[in-house]
C-alpha cells in the first residue's frame, strides 16, 4: 500500500478545505450580524418609547406650569412617565442611563414646585431636553 503524505492529501482536498473554511466564516459572520441587528432593533424600540415618554412628560410640565390644566398638567402623572423612562433607559447604552438618573433625581426634587416655580420648571425641562438629545445621538450612531 502506497503511503500518501499529508501535504499531498491537503492538495488533493484543497477545494473541500477552502469550501469548508468559507462556510464556517460565512456562518460566523451571519450569526454576528443577526445578533447586531437584533440588538439595534431592541435599542431602537426602547429609544423610541423613551422619546415618546419624554414628550408626554414635557406635556405634563407645560400644562402644569404654563397653561394650568387639572387633567393634563397634573404633576402626579409625571411619576408614571418618569418610571417608564427610568425602566427603559436602563436598557439603552451610555450615556442614557446616567441622563435618566439625573432627570429622575431632578424630577424627585422639583416635581411639586413646577406649578409655581419657573426655576424648577426650567431645570426639569432642561433635563428632559438633555435626555432627549442623548437618546437621539444613540439612535444616530446605530448601524
Amino acid at each position: 500500500m502506497k503511503k500518501i503524505s499529508i501535504s499531498t492529501q491537503i492538495l488533493n482536498h484543497l477545494v473541500a478545505i477552502i469550501s469548508l473554511s468559507v462556510a464556517i466564516i460565512a456562518l460566523s459572520y451571519n450569526t454576528w450580524r443577526n445578533e447586531q441587528t437584533e440588538k439595534n432593533r431592541n435599542i431602537r424600540a426602547a429609544a423610541f418609547e423613551v422619546l415618546k415618554d419624554l414628550g408626554e412628560l414635557q406635556i405634563v410640565i407645560n400644562y402644569s406650569h404654563y397653561q394650568p390644566d387639572k387633567d393634563l398638567g397634573n404633576p402626579y402623572l409625571g411619576w408614571g412617565y418618569i418610571a417608564l423612562i427610568n425602566d427603559l433607559g436602563q436598557l439603552l447604552p451610555q450615556p442614557i442611563p446616567e441622563k435618566v438618573k439625573t432627570l429622575t433625581d431632578d424630577w424627585g426634587i422639583n416635581w411639586s414646585k413646577i406649578k409655581r416655580d419657573e426655576v424648577a420648571t426650567d431645570k426639569i425641562s432642561d433635563e428632559v431636553d438633555k435626555t432627549r438629545e442623548s437618546v437621539l445621538e444613540v439612535l444616530r450612531k446605530l448601524k
